[in-house]
């Protein structure tokens, strides 16, 4: 556990925060006032991310860490670099996915998928938990999908995935249901994002925006203790929950 966590700075870690619901959540919380680190591969959209928030916010530490979370090696080399900082927030968004039915599958882009969706979210999600689960105002939010709660044929890969993503949060959530950690998983919709395309520009705009999702993801931070997840429907309506997936008692 974590000592001393209030005579230091708290900061903010987001994952895959050069683009998308990332760059919006960065932006969200930096309105807050949150110290951040910004994580991703793309080290030029990550320090153009800084200078945007500096010049805004000046006030503000903004650390930027450039890392393949798809690489278990520098996943590892990523949070031993943050030991020294105090980190009231942990969000897990980087992802990535495929749109293929499995027989027609990239397998490399499975490979990659799982990587990053799977085992990156895994070992943060460990290594955090076992350092702040016991530090009081400390957030573990996993960004999953609402296909993660579906089996969504012709994206099977992808939505199971995602629904690794939603056992682990809830999962993680219940056996830590008397700690002072909060721990919680966001499950947006299809967002008009990069994973999109820019062939599909009328399929984006019917879609929820990064900046609406971040905006869900700030409702879910704000929410108390037992809600553990948020959704958007099948009405495209973003409500909080309790746990959805059964839990059993050890």
């Amino acid at each position: 556990m974590k000592e001393g966590i209030f005579l230091k700075k708290n900061y903010t870690v987001i994952t895959g925060a050069s683009s998308g619901i990332g760059y919006e959540v960065a932006w969200a919380f930096a309105k807050r006032g949150k110290n951040l680190i910004l994580v991703a591969r793309r080290k030029e959209r990550l320090l153009a991310l800084k200078e945007l928030l500096v010049t805004e916010y000046p006030e503000l530490e903004i650390l930027v860490k450039c890392c393949d979370l798809s690489d278990k090696t520098q996943v590892y080399q990523l949070y031993e670099s943050l030991t020294a900082y105090s980190i009231e927030t942990w969000i897990n968004n980087a992802g990535t996915g495929s749109s293929d039915p499995m027989i027609m599958a990239d397998l490399d882009k499975i490979e990659q998928m799982i990587h990053l969706n799977v085992e990156a979210t895994t070992l943060l999600s460990t290594l955090y938990v076992k350092d702040y689960a016991q530090v009081e105002g400390t957030q573990l939010i996993n960004v999953s999908s609402a296909m993660g709660y579906v089996v969504a044929a012709g994206n099977v890969p992808y939505s199971a995935s995602k629904f690794f993503t939603s056992a682990l949060t809830e999962g993680l959530a219940a056996e830590l249901r008397e700690a002072p950690i909060q721990v919680k998983v966001l499950a947006p919709a299809l967002t008009a994002t990069d994973f999109i395309g820019t062939a599909n520009v009328r399929l984006k705009e019917s879609l929820h925006s990064p900046k609406e999702v971040a905006n869900f993801l700030l409702q879910l931070y704000d929410s108390d203790k037992s809600i553990v997840v948020g959704v958007v429907n099948e009405k495209k309506k973003f409500k909080l929950r309790k746990q959805i997936l059964p839990s059993f008692p050890r």
